[in-house]
């Protein structure tokens, strides 16, 4: 998930990454077994998170856990972001991966300096973030959002897809009370100054309803069909990608298998998560496991598959409204280093 579920304005210039001390999760490697067998060496793979550990993550924690990622011939350290976020250590090399977002990476595409790095994989098959508030309110739609108390982070793609939807479903969003605020506790927000706030569901939702919160969940994907972008990718440097297609294949092979079994088996992804990350509470991330199971890939056959028309659909809005310079179509991610 985003920064608490929430979108936090990330710089996405080309800017110099302060080298930075961070705690890593990593996985060691196998011991050598009886007198003459060696141990492998492993490969060195960073991985940037967007944010701290949750279910968005749990198919990395769990190719460490059970191996995979050995079996690959790689040890992977997985590291929290700096302020900058994961692109500009991707871009300089001092991550092979990392966590982003579509709607975050047209800066970088369109960027006057050219910034090398693309998506490898979607980790969730559609954009699962909408706006949450609560049932009392009677916001049902998206004109309901009329008169009501808006959380924003004031930047324009928001305000821009906030206007969209609300115009959509023939609401005037000028009606619409945006104030200015980060949420970092949504369900003490709701009950407070704040009648509506952008969410993941899997995680923020989630915790709204063990929080005892009745609430409604307007998705911006069932409002306009090209909100659907791929939320959240994993990306990687081009010109890595071009020099280590085979390690980026294996890389993606063990990460694909991880979330194939946390597909199959929630419950027990939800275990593994817990006992790598174990500050996290056990019971948001069971629930929240469970429900995207079934999200990760939904219809698609293929863990981490990004499909063009989706992707380029997006991008093709933000330029339609000003809000991007023109991205050529199928630019800025590759389906080149999925698994088969």
């Amino acid at each position: 998930m985003k920064k608490n579920i929430t979108k936090k304005l990330i710089g996405l210039g080309a800017a110099a990454v302060t080298a930075l001390s961070m705690t890593a999760c990593t996985q060691n490697a196998p011991e050598a077994q009886g007198e003459t067998e060696q141990a492998e060496e492993l490969t060195d793979i960073t991985l940037v998170l967007d944010w701290t550990p949750n279910t968005n993550h749990t198919g990395f924690y769990i190719a460490q856990d059970q191996g995979y990622f050995a079996e690959e011939g790689l040890n992977v350290s997985i590291v929290q972001p700096p302020e900058d976020g994961a692109v500009a250590m991707v871009a300089s090399g001092q991550a092979q991966f990392g966590i982003d977002f579509q709607d975050y990476l047209a800066p970088v595409f369109t960027s006057e300096e050219e910034i090398p790095v693309e998506a490898v994989a979607a980790l969730i098959q559609h954009n699962t973030s909408g706006i949450i508030s609560l049932k009392e309110d009677g916001i049902d739609s998206p004109k309901g959002l009329e008169g009501k108390n808006y959380a924003t982070w004031d930047l324009p793609v928001e305000k821009a897809m906030m206007q969209n939807i609300v115009e959509a479903d023939g609401g005037d969003f000028s009606k619409v009370n945006m104030i200015p605020e980060y949420v970092e506790n949504e369900p003490v927000a709701l009950q407070q100054d704040i009648d509506a706030i952008w969410v993941y569901y899997a995680w923020a939702g989630i915790s709204c309803k063990q929080a005892g919160l009745d609430t409604n969940m307007i998705y911006f994907k069932d409002i306009t069909p090209e909100f659907d972008y791929y939320s959240p990718v994993i990306i990687s440097n081009t010109n890595w990608l071009s020099e280590n297609p085979d390690t980026a294949k294996a890389f993606l092979r063990a990460v694909a298998k991880g979330y194939e079994y946390a597909i199959a088996d929630p419950d027990s992804a939800a275990e593994i998560l817990c006992r790598q990350v174990p500050e996290l509470d056990a019971e948001l991330v069971k629930e929240s496991q469970n429900w995207l199971a079934d999200q990760y890939k939904a219809e698609v056959s293929q863990w981490g598959y990004i499909d063009q028309a989706r992707w380029d659909a997006f991008f093709t809005w933000l330029s339609e409204n000003g809000l991007s310079e023109e991205i050529p179509a199928g630019f800025g991610f590759t389906n080149e280093y999925l698994p088969e």
